[in-house]
């Protein structure tokens, strides 16, 4: 572990992306009562999305979002900021889920990222995006099959994508682990996903949301024919909320009974060199995942940094804020898995480390649960992959709660729930049994395979 310490020596416990000084003041905020005819708890994507869609709609409709911390600054600062057209985790695990939605889904996916990336374009957003494609990569000759039914569901529906053998695979990006890839070149690729944020933010204000920041929902009252949000210092009173909270799984109890806070960790290398970057190649920049069962992902920043992230934990009783976050011993497996997928770069040093909360649950991708006869909808559960997702999850939920007839809410990914998971202490027993499995059951396979077996076959999606 020397080497991976060295390498974390001078790392700063924060998201890379956060650390900016783009980063805009906080707005004011809640004090005293106020109305809303739509009121969104929650300023990351899924909010702000649908705040923007909400005023697109109707420019005289008054939409309020209240944020208990800063836009941006929950999971939606945090991840890969991997652009994609899935709105259900993957095409493979779109077919496992909702096989006879997959065609929909795939359509409704397409057009999502398209009007996803109109929004940015028009409003003059600048995020950083870069059309480069996504990349999976098999980290083991025997990932190699399934690789190829990636592609050929691929190639099914539409994709403009390539299998790539060991040499090609290298040649994108060179890494002494990877034995093949499927490179999907069209509508994917890699985005800063706090600047996108922040200009969502900027637009949802000119639009003319309201948005109160350090404004925590501390509790829903029903009064009828409308829900009252009470804040610290604050009512705020609307006939409509709409429940983005992510992995807080907050606006009711019974959200975490299908909501599991699970926590990546991620790390930000240093700027490479022009130097650094011969010895790896990555010519078309694209945002990698790899093959692993417990799976890491990679991609670059603007300036050449190296985003690799991964390593799923879970903390006892959904707990969002973990001290073992602020634990640089807790990047060390992490930082081990990158220079084992590059060696070649052992020179290398890591400025940022951190982790962040995902909504994982067991169909791993959106969905969306009624509460208070209908006036409350919570929307979540993207596992991470909610960069353009949520967008469609807004759209979706916006439709929902305001009653729209719109076709795609009657197929199934919309009229069902994740399975339930069971309750603390089994929740906690489980997870971590089957974290310290996926550590280490690619290489060491034994009770790990068995045990991993067991549980895809009960159902859960790994």
């Amino acid at each position: 572990m020397g080497s991976f310490r060295k390498a974390l020596t001078d790392v700063t416990l924060f998201p890379y992306w956060l650390d900016n000084p783009l980063d805009p003041a906080p707005l004011d905020h809640l004090v005293g009562r106020a109305d809303a005819e739509l009121l969104i708890v929650g300023g990351g994507f899924t909010g702000l999305w649908t705040s923007i869609l909400a005023k697109q709609a109707d420019p005289n409709r008054d939409v309020v979002i209240i944020e208990a911390g800063k836009v941006g600054h929950g999971a939606s600062g945090r991840p890969g900021g991997i652009v994609s057209t899935s709105v259900m985790h993957g095409l493979s695990n779109a077919k496992r889920i909702f096989p006879t939605d997959l065609t929909a889904l795939e359509k409704l996916g397409k057009i999502n990222l398209d009007g996803w990336a109109k929004t940015i374009a028009d409003n003059g957003i600048d995020a950083d995006v870069e059309w480069s494609g996504e990349m999976t990569v098999a980290v083991a000759s025997s990932h190699l099959e399934g690789l190829r039914e990636e592609f050929e569901l691929a190639q099914e529906y539409g994709h403009d994508a390539v299998l790539l053998g060991r040499d090609d695979t290298r040649k994108q990006l060179n890494s002494p682990t990877f034995e093949g890839a499927v490179w999907a070149r069209d509508r994917s690729g890699t985005v800063h996903p706090a600047k996108l944020a922040w200009g969502l933010k900027r637009l949802a204000r000119q639009l003319g949301v309201r948005i109160y920041e350090h404004t925590r929902m501390i509790k829903v009252e029903d009064v009828g024919s409308a829900l009252e949000i009470v804040t610290a210092e604050g009512r705020i009173k609307a006939p409509k909320v709409l429940f983005a909270t992510n992995a807080w799984s907050a606006g009711h109890k019974n959200i975490r009974r299908r909501v599991i806070t699970s926590r990546d960790r991620v790390l930000a290398t240093e700027p490479l060199t022009n130097e650094q970057m011969s010895r790896i190649g990555w010519e078309n920049r694209q945002g990698v995942y790899d093959t692993r069962t417990q799976l890491n992902y990679m991609r670059l920043t603007k300036d050449n940094r190296i985003v690799y992230g991964g390593h799923v934990d879970y903390h006892f009783n959904n707990n969002v804020d973990p001290p073992q976050a602020l634990q640089i011993e807790n990047y060390e497996r992490l930082a081990g898995y990158f220079f084992k997928t590059f060696p070649q770069l052992g020179d290398i040093k890591f400025t940022h480390a951190w982790s962040g909360p995902i909504d994982l649950t067991m169909r791993l991708a959106v969905h969306f649960q009624r509460y208070y006869g209908g006036k409350g909808l919570y929307v979540g559960g993207y596992t991470g992959f909610g960069v353009t997702a949520s967008r469609f999850g807004a759209a979706m939920g916006l439709d929902l709660i305001d009653g729209k007839d719109n076709p795609s809410l009657e197929l199934d990914f919309a009229r069902t729930m994740p399975n339930w998971v069971p309750p603390e202490p089994a929740r906690w027993i489980g997870a971590k049994l089957t974290m310290y499995a996926l550590n280490d059951v690619d290489e060491k396979g034994g009770w790990r395979k068995a045990w991993i077996g067991l549980c895809q076959r009960l159902g859960f999606p790994i």
